[in-house]
């Protein structure tokens, strides 16, 4: 009950926040309104033309932020929805790969400027994996890009000689396949390093996360998999989070078996 009434306060704390602007700008774009027919009543066109660009300004940040909301809703359902995802035997080799290259173009996208050192270490006998393909890329992605967000960062504060540098590694480890991603972007300090997997808990700031990737990836892990997902990291030295994936299919019965 008490992590219920976490997830409960989470969900209403995050969505408050963008909620709050979309009424404000909407009273905001009401008053404009009005001011706007005193302006044409007047004949005042210049005022006219001043006010319509306000209101259309409203308006666009009423639709960003209603876009917000509606974003944090979507993963919430995310986070809640049992996967379909077929089974397969999958090359994660060639997922890690494949996502680490997508990972990187998006950022790439909005800024083109940013340029980072990408490393490879995939182990060549590792074979093929049972797993939901789907599923398991959704966690390289947001690891991923969550790495890529974070040597960005470091490379923002104009450390003199800092590369940018983010990695994915795979080997077998007994009966389980083991999936590094690194990066030495800003770190992670340890008393963060606690709260990282809760849902709603992000180091970004706001409205550049929802705080539910780390969460679902957990999960997807976890319960979906039946494997271990954790974090080591260092501040001001970069972080690794370590999949460890069984190789065959689990039996879970229960979110409580998969811990």
């Amino acid at each position: 009950m008490a992590s219920l009434g976490e997830l409960t306060a989470g969900v209403a704390h995050e969505i408050q926040n963008p909620l709050n602007f979309v009424n404000n700008f909407a009273d905001v774009s009401t008053e404009l309104l009005n001011e706007l027919e005193e302006a044409q009543t007047a004949g005042d066109a210049e005022e006219v033309t001043a006010l319509v660009a306000d209101v259309r300004q409203n308006l666009t940040k009423i639709t960003e932020h209603g876009q917000r909301a509606a974003g944090i809703i979507k993963g919430m359902l995310e986070h809640s929805r049992p996967s379909t995802g077929e089974w397969v035997p999958t090359d994660v080799n060639a997922l890690c790969g494949e996502y680490l290259r997508l990972a990187y173009q998006t950022l790439r996208a909005t800024d083109e400027t940013f340029k980072a050192e990408l490393k490879t270490d995939l182990e060549p006998g590792l074979g093929r994996v049972l797993a939901v393909p789907g599923d398991l890329g959704r966690v390289l992605l947001n690891l991923l890009g969550n790495a890529f967000y974070a040597v960005r960062q470091r490379q923002l504060t104009g450390e003199l000689g800092y590369q940018p540098t983010v990695g994915v590694a795979t080997k077998p480890v007994g009966q389980q396949v083991e999936i590094r991603v690194t990066d030495n972007g800003m770190g992670i300090s340890e008393d963060l390093q606690q709260k990282i997997f809760q849902p709603f808990f992000t180091t970004k700031p706001p409205g550049e996360g929802t705080g539910l990737g780390l969460s679902l990836s957990y999960n997807i892990v976890t319960q979906g998999h039946g494997g271990r997902l954790h974090v080591e990291s260092r501040p001001g030295q970069g972080s690794t989070f370590l999949i460890q994936l069984p190789l065959r299919k689990p039996v879970i019965s229960s979110p409580d078996d998969a811990e």
